[in-house]
């Protein structure tokens, strides 16, 4: 679709390009998930062009052409005047120079041009140079690009952590000076770059270079706490709980962003609690985890849903512990939580960054197995709140302790028609009505 938009951008007149990461990735000979076009017509002249187009950004030029379930961004060439907030330019400028348009950009590796149809590259910036050397570097000035834009300094991190690209000095030494004003991006900004960093690949590099950036201390200052933070060596010889960390978030495989999520945050609570008496131990620690994982998500914005998720990947990291002592009823419910394979993902990467023994992880996941076999989902409950009613209970707490008390025999097999249920909570649980 991208050709097709630049063919018939020529064919009226105009220039067009590819741009961006789509050359980069192309140049690098990696999947292509996005492309961009540049193009010397307005944004009326494009929409007028193509079907359902929509402007996205109207005094910025930029417009979304469809394709099929995705769409492509087309953008007018552009300069930008003087950005106020750290974040957008105040004004834009129409240009008629695609050379003038790339230097307003970025990093140099997506700063090049590509004609998709005699395989030119246009570089004006350096960017092949940068390729062949494997780095991240500005264009122009470092300082004035994260200035213009805070979120450049968080962008260059995710660019080397997925290419295995090291960051220029100069950039680098840049975003070291300006790390703070990271703090005045949005939240939701700062979590998608963040959630890109642990997902796309190269997360323990990604986290490494926010470290050494100093982003990290201002972004997730109880996640850069975890360094130096000693552990038991004979639970833990791989050292502290950064280290553990690190070793885990780069064990997944193309995780959700729960899973990562929770992954970074499992072991949150261990700098608040560390003791050192007989041995090193960390009492409450997943009590106090939650409890930061629970306010670093409503921090960065996450959706309930979300925060509730990541929360309990923390709640329940350590139960893996109790799997094979759990009565039958505890375990079932314990594997139907929601999102178990997320779970028992966590507990492998824990102990494949640890101890390395995974009797618990495979017990879980034999057990699993025979559930899926023999029902695939919890049974349906033998009575009801409207059956408590009825029998002359008053709806309160006592509805959620009778039928907790009601789903433990019967995931026990204690209990297996309703009227043995009512018979169950009649000798138990005095009426109130």
């Amino acid at each position: 679709m991208a050709e097709a938009i630049v063919k018939l951008l020529r064919e009226k007149g105009y220039e067009a390009y590819l741009v961006g990461g789509c050359v980069r990735d192309r140049l690098l000979n990696r999947g292509i998930v996005d492309f961009d076009v540049v193009t010397s017509a307005g944004p009326k002249e494009v929409t007028a062009l193509f079907a359902g187009a929509k402007t996205v950004g109207a005094r910025f030029g930029v417009v979304r052409v469809p394709d099929g379930n995705s769409f492509v961004e087309v953008a007018t060439y552009r300069t930008d005047h003087a950005y106020r907030d750290g974040r957008r330019p105040s004004s834009v400028m129409f240009s008629v120079s695609a050379e003038e348009d790339v230097r307003r950009r970025d990093f140099t590796i997506n700063g090049m041009l590509l004609d998709p149809f005699s395989g030119e590259v246009f570089d004006y910036v350096g960017g092949r140079a940068d390729l062949d050397n494997r780095l991240i570097r500005t264009i122009g000035s470092p300082d004035r690009r994260f200035q213009e834009d805070h979120l450049r300094m968080l962008r260059a991190v995710r660019f080397a952590a997925r290419l295995s690209f090291g960051i220029e000095s100069e950039t680098l030494q840049v975003i070291q000076a300006h790390a703070r004003d990271i703090s005045r991006i949005s939240p939701e900004r700062v979590r998608g770059e963040l959630s890109r960093i642990l997902t796309e690949g190269g997360a323990r590099r990604g986290f490494e270079l926010l470290d050494a950036s100093g982003l990290l201390l201002h972004i997730l200052p109880e996640v850069a706490a975890m360094q130096g933070v000693r552990q038991p060596p004979q639970f833990h010889p791989e050292g502290d709980v950064w280290t553990h960390t690190l070793m885990m978030i780069e064990g997944l495989t193309e995780p959700s962003a729960t899973l990562a999520w929770g992954t970074l945050f499992h072991d949150v609570g261990k700098p608040d609690t560390f003791t050192e008496t007989d041995r090193i131990r960390f009492n409450g620690h997943v009590e106090r985890g939650v409890e930061i994982a629970d306010r670093i998500c409503r921090r960065l914005r996450f959706s309930n849903a979300e925060t509730k998720r990541i929360a309990a990947l923390v709640a329940n990291h350590m139960k893996f512990m109790e799997v094979n002592r759990m009565r039958p009823a505890k375990l079932k419910r314990f594997l139907w939580q929601p999102h178990f394979d997320e779970h028992l993902e966590l507990h492998r990467q824990d102990c494949l960054a640890s101890h390395g023994s995974l009797a618990n992880y495979e017990f879980a996941r034999g057990k699993l197995d025979d559930l899926d076999r023999e029902q695939s989902a919890p049974p349906p409950p033998l009575i009801t709140g409207n059956d408590l009613k009825k029998a002359g209970y008053a709806p309160g707490p006592l509805f959620g302790e009778i039928l907790s008390s009601v789903q433990e025999e019967h995931l026990n097999g204690r209990l297996t028609t309703k009227g043995a249920a009512m018979q169950f909570v009649l000798e138990r649980f005095e009426p109130s009505g």
